[in-house]
């Protein structure tokens, strides 16, 4: 990951990794703490790409409230449901994220900022990348998909 746009290391990080249908899924989330909310910054690679114009290559992705990877019979259900420490209906978590658009050869980036969390309020909180866009309105987790990569948030430094 390209950290030097920031101009320093972030303050947590989640190595994801593909389950095991998608072991070719692997990258990095990155979080900043800034006065302004947490930037978040991920670079994914390996996921799968899709077959035809006009198919979707859009991926959900939230941060998730379990303190694991761990398959318990579905893939990563050691992460839990969407963090969501206020109760709120979906997409008002607050770990329901910007959706990860990958690109012909299975790579995303994306970069943006909230508030809806700090840094450390999410320490120990797992990351998830779902097979699907993200509709926004289906509860409690927009009928995303299955889980095709998870990462757990650490403190650096």
């Amino acid at each position: 990951m390209n950290y030097n746009c920031f101009n320093r290391c972030p303050d947590a990080a989640a190595s994801m990794v593909g389950g095991d249908k998608y072991p070719s899924i692997c990258g990095t989330v990155g979080f900043y703490q800034t006065a302004m909310g947490v930037i978040v910054s991920a670079e994914i690679s390996g996921l799968p790409v899709p077959c035809g114009e006009c198919s979707e290559n859009i991926f959900a992705f939230h941060i998730h409230s379990g303190d694991n990877c761990s398959d318990g019979g579905e893939p990563f259900s050691g992460a839990m449901g969407h963090y969501n420490p206020d109760n709120c209906e979906h997409p008002y978590h607050a770990g329901d994220l910007p959706p990860l658009f990958g690109n012909k050869n299975g790579y995303a980036y994306l970069s943006f900022l909230t508030d809806r969390f700090t840094i450390d309020e999410i320490i120990g909180k797992t990351v998830i990348v779902h097979s699907g866009p993200d509709d926004f309105t289906t509860q409690p987790s927009g009928n995303s998909g299955e889980r095709i990569a998870c990462g757990k948030v650490c403190r650096l430094g």
